[in-house]
């Protein structure tokens, strides 16, 4: 995936932030925090991970589907812009 590599020290940023966040679940786990406390860090992994896939299927569609900013077939590209928009909701 070149565009992975375009933006890889992106990319690398939030999977070393995801990681730190898995650190703090295990480091709350190990001290017997309150589950209430244990899953609120969770759902930041959470979020954080489903932030990073939408980032990746967004760069998916774009790079190896369809670009819709270079698509010269307005339905095409209103296509792609539209799969782009779902995917962001759903991920939401």
């Amino acid at each position: 995936m070149a565009h992975t590599i375009k933006n890889k020290s992106k990319l690398l940023g939030r999977v070393r932030r995801i990681k730190g966040q898995l650190e703090a679940v295990e480091r709350a786990l190990e001290a017997e925090l309150g589950c209430a406390d244990v899953l609120m860090l969770v759902a930041s992994v959470r979020g954080a991970v489903t932030g990073l896939t939408t980032e990746l299927l967004e760069d998916h569609i774009r790079h190896h589907v369809v670009d819709p900013a270079s698509e010269k077939d307005p339905a095409k590209a209103k296509g792609a812009a539209d799969l782009i928009d779902v995917v962001r909701t759903y991920l939401k």
